[in-house]
């Protein structure tokens, strides 16, 4: 296995924190990917993959164990089964924002805005990253995964992941693990073909985050760098000469409640609707059938709401810092947690716990973390 000199893990997170561990391994192709991890489940050690590090907080104590670094990369084209898309095979360790210009660069559409993303392909599915009305579960079509309790390699198809709002089956979520241990080795995306003219933007919050109207039309390449904008001006695009970037992007999600409970916050609080499930048909026998087929009302749909606006009318602005404390809330964006140079773990902790109690306080509503936390309690 290609061993190296452990980093600390304050080096390989976007959030800067996090010790060095016992023992690190650099992988940079699929077969070396495989054969470390069946190596290590083998042994039973503890084990951790890390791609861009950009949705980890790490604690301060060293992880006893093995962190595997991703780094993997490549792209391949494949075609696609409906005329006029694309398919493309990434590698796990592949730069997100690099496969992003790779597409827009090819006349791709369906991941343009979520540019300026950080981390690598292989974790976006994890967790479905977003942004302005796209997610990766509209374009992902499978993934090769390496399965823990099996050491197999499998095709795994978008559906059988359980890709929601910010969560797949492969995510540990504060307080509970991933449903199914396994790592991603590829991802395969499907996008479509648009070229490098204009196209009509579909998508009212896409359209709203850029300033377009419904009947706008736009090229890839300008909703790329209008993106690129829009992050960089909340400090969502990595810098290093700016703490406003050393940060996880939104430490909290932006929480998904029912209807009920939404009408208890304040008007003024931006939600947006969330689908439910359609109502699937029903089969009546017909010796059951007297010519009425009642209508089951349909169901109210949830309510997501803002994150952020909760935080800042829980009394904490733009640049809160506990007394003392090298962490605090990014100077242009209330959801990201920042390293303004030197904080500890357990100080990004403190701060996020501080946050969750008084958006508790002041609207009953506990405000769930989307990094995974390792060697950190909130």
């Amino acid at each position: 296995m290609p061993e190296i000199e452990p980093r600390s893990l304050a080096e390989l997170t976007t959030l800067r924190a996090g010790a060095r561990p016992a023992r690190m391994i650099d992988v940079r192709t699929s077969d070396e990917l495989v054969e470390t991890l069946r190596e290590l489940w083998g042994a039973g050690e503890p084990w951790l993959v890390i791609g861009g590090g950009s949705n980890l907080l790490v604690g301060d104590e060293p992880f006893d164990g093995t962190v595997v670094v991703v780094r993997t990369t490549g792209i391949e084209r494949l075609p696609a089964p409906d005329a006029g898309r694309v398919r493309l095979r990434v590698q796990a360790g592949h730069s997100w924002d690099d496969l992003v210009e790779y597409a827009v660069a090819e006349g791709l559409s369906g991941i343009a805005a979520m540019s300026g993303i950080p981390g690598t392909t292989g974790a976006a599915p994890v967790q479905n990253i977003g942004a302005y009305g796209q997610e990766i579960v509209q374009t992902l079509v499978e993934v090769e995964l390496l399965d823990e309790s099996t050491g197999d390699v499998s095709v795994v198809p978008a559906s059988e992941l359980g890709l929601g709002f910010r969560t797949s089956v492969l995510k540990t979520h504060h307080g509970s693990v991933a449903a199914r241990s396994a790592v991603i080795v590829s991802v395969t995306l499907e996008l479509d073909d648009v070229g490098h003219g204009e196209f009509e933007v579909t998508g009212p919050q896409l359209r709203g985050a850029l300033g377009l109207d419904p009947e706008a039309r736009v090229t890839l390449r300008w909703i790329r760098e209008t993106v690129l904008a829009v992050r960089a001006s909340k400090g969502m695009v990595l810098d290093d000469a700016d703490n406003d970037t050393w940060s996880a992007g939104s430490f909290f999600q932006n929480a998904v409640v029912s209807a009920a409970f939404a009408r208890t916050l304040p008007a003024e609080c931006p939600r947006w609707p969330v689908a439910p499930d359609p109502v699937g048909d029903r089969v009546i026998p017909l010796e059951h059938y007297y010519g009425v087929d009642p209508v089951a009302a349909a169901p109210e749909p949830d309510v997501k709401v803002s994150a952020a606006w909760l935080i800042e009318h829980a009394g904490i602005g733009k640049g809160f810092a506990l007394p003392g404390s090298r962490a605090g809330l990014s100077t242009k964006h209330a959801l990201a947690l920042t390293n303004r140079g030197g904080a500890t773990a357990e100080q990004l902790a403190a701060l996020a716990r501080f946050i969750q109690q008084r958006v508790q306080a002041e609207f009953g509503l506990v405000l769930q973390p989307e990094p995974v936390l390792v060697g950190v309690e909130l």
